[in-house]
């Protein structure tokens, strides 16, 4: 259902005047049901209600009158009105009386026409099938909705008047409206603009409704410049499926040629060389001579002087280096654990295989053990 602001205001007013009847015959009631009761202080509450109802009703009748008014302005203010297209009321001639012919000539020469002129038929423009599948809408058109005639501009205004139009358009064209204005639309109905270059389809739009029940609107088209070939141009405009409203104009002069696009050719990717196998060099094996593989050295037995001390603990080192190149290293560590008075736990630790590094030629050189101790003072 549309509703219009004046409408509104109307309906707003009848209700407000509904009310003020159902407050006046309430508050009258309720003075006149006040006196038949025998209670001083319930005649009295009930005599208040009933002047309030009739006080208030009398408030009410000065709003409405109010409302009546400056309430539509009040809204216009806000809300201005939309233009509306006056439909003007076209002239139907009456028709004229005939004057019969009393005598009939007959003709003696009947002449033949060498050519015989067929009108065309001019086809009723319809929405293309690939246009209609291509509808988003699920309200339906207002069968009376009325466009005007469309007007063709290269610009307009934010009002969307025409600045400049024309039916005749020198290249190049660039962006072209079709401005035309509306009345009677519904929102979210479908509506459909073609463009058409010598009968053939060249561009079109379709979408639901969303400009209000009257107005002015467009519809617009910025191909590239160079598509704007010389010719006969027609829009159409439809609502739904039904046909509203069309234009023609002319496009001459030849278009800009098109920037040419560099299409870029595909360079062949080089295949991927392997990289050479690589052969693994030969490991060496290092072979010691006799002479050279160090000798186990026996366990030692430390000289170790026990202190009084509680829990000492004595750890000697003995480092064996060999010269120049050859380092052999045994690491000797000793634990003494005792406790008061008795006699104390020696461990000792070596290793028992020395790690040798040497180069190819290793000279033959008799290792020199190095015992370095360092006892505990006895206190």
């Amino acid at each position: 259902m549309s509703l219009d602001i004046h409408s509104a205001v109307q309906v707003t007013l009848v209700i407000l005047a509904i009310v003020v009847i159902l407050m006046i015959w309430q508050g009258i009631n309720a003075i006149k049901k006040a006196r038949r009761l025998p209670f001083f202080r319930l005649r009295r509450n009930r005599t208040l209600k009933g002047w309030r109802l009739l006080g208030g009703s009398v408030l009410l009748i000065v709003i409405i009158i109010i409302m009546n008014a400056h309430l539509e302005p009040m809204i216009y203010t806000v809300f201005p009105p939309t233009s509306t297209i006056t439909l003007s009321p076209t002239i139907t001639l009456s028709p004229t009386i005939t004057q019969t012919p009393t005598i009939t000539l007959s003709p003696t020469i009947t002449l033949t026409p060498a050519e015989s002129y067929t009108p065309t038929i001019t086809p009723t423009p319809f929405v293309p099938t690939a246009i209609e599948a291509r509808f988003e809408a699920t309200v339906t058109p207002n069968p009376d909705a009325v466009f005007s005639d469309l007007v063709f501009t290269q610009g307009i205004d934010t009002l969307y008047q025409p600045v400049a139009p024309g039916t005749e358009f020198q290249n190049p064209v660039g962006h072209l409206y079709a401005v035309f204005s509306y009345d009677q639309m519904v929102d979210g109905s479908q509506w459909t603009a073609l463009w058409y270059r010598n009968g053939e389809l060249v561009y079109f739009e379709t979408r639901p409704w969303d400009g209000g029940t009257g107005g002015y609107g467009y519809t617009d088209w910025e191909p590239d410049p160079s598509e704007w070939l010389p010719g006969n141009y027609e829009v159409q405009i439809f609502n739904g499926l039904l046909f509203k409203s069309s234009g023609q104009f002319t496009v001459v002069g030849t278009p800009p040629t098109a920037a040419p696009t560099l299409t870029p050719s595909k360079t062949p990717t080089p295949s991927k060389t392997l990289p050479p196998t690589r052969t693994p060099s030969p490991t060496r094996t290092m072979t010691l001579p006799p002479q050279l593989r160090p000798t186990k050295t026996p366990y030692l037995s430390p000289t170790i002087t026990p202190s009084r001390t509680r829990y000492p603990t004595l750890t000697p080192s003995i480092t064996l280096t060999l010269r120049p190149t050859s380092t052999i290293t045994l690491t000797l560590t000793i634990t003494l654990t005792r406790t008061p008075y008795k006699s104390p736990t020696i461990t000792l630790t070596r290793t028992p295989y020395p790690t040798l590094t040497r180069t190819p030629v290793t000279p033959t050189i008799t290792p020199q053990p190095t015992l370095t101790r360092t006892p505990t003072p006895a206190k």
